[in-house]
């Protein structure tokens, strides 16, 4: 049904869950070499953590798991997550509106099964949170198969992380650099190969 959500009995999955994510996002920022300021957009079936079909079991206390475990992370080092939203709301962004100052900002308030219950945790955890329709991420985190990809940078290079797996959801990670340009005749800036540079 529609308007259903699940609650999960086993409290060690959920800690398993949070400490999943936790590790995920501290092998993420050193991988991509991500710093203060930078974005990094996390797509999450909360169904696809307890080997559900994705969409099928949303969950709201694994949404509010998962992001309490990358926010440990993320939030000490000033680096902000843009929580996508599942397809009936687009995938859209949730984001702290400090992040995209400048940004179009659309209305809605994401609900566990419009939206997401990761990206319903991060707009109740927010500050102040925004909803935008479009975001370009300095990296990213795909929990359960979610479709990051249209809210990277170009370019996105794949990054195989020791933790592939939060719950039972697969974890595909990304990283961006900037685009090679010119041709036989140009030189490059040997620093930014492997990323954009420190702020």
């Amino acid at each position: 049904m529609a308007g259903i959500t699940y609650e999960v009995e086993d409290k060690n999955l959920v800690e398993q869950i949070r400490n999943d994510a936790m590790n995920a996002a501290k092998e993420l920022v050193e991988k991509a070499r991500l710093s203060a300021g930078n974005i990094v957009v996390i797509g999450c079936s909360t169904s696809s953590t307890l080997g559900n079909d994705i969409g099928s079991h949303s969950v709201p206390e694994v949404g509010k798991a998962i992001f309490e475990g990358l926010q440990s992370v993320f939030k000490q080092l000033g680096i902000y997550i843009a929580a996508q939203c599942c397809e009936h709301l687009n995938r859209a962004i949730i984001i702290e509106r400090a992040a995209v100052p400048n940004a179009e900002i659309v209305n809605v308030v994401p609900q566990p099964k419009a939206g997401g219950s990761f990206a319903t945790a991060c707009y109740n955890a927010f500050e102040h949170p925004a909803a935008i329709e479009h975001i370009k991420a300095d990296a990213g985190i795909d929990i359960g198969g979610t479709l990051i990809g249209m809210h990277l940078k170009e370019v996105a290079v794949p990054l195989r992380l020791e933790q592939n797996h939060i719950g039972k959801a697969i974890v595909l990670a990304a990283r961006t650099r900037p685009k090679f340009i010119g041709g036989e005749r140009a030189h490059y800036d040997e620093s930014l190969k492997d990323g954009y540079p420190m702020r």
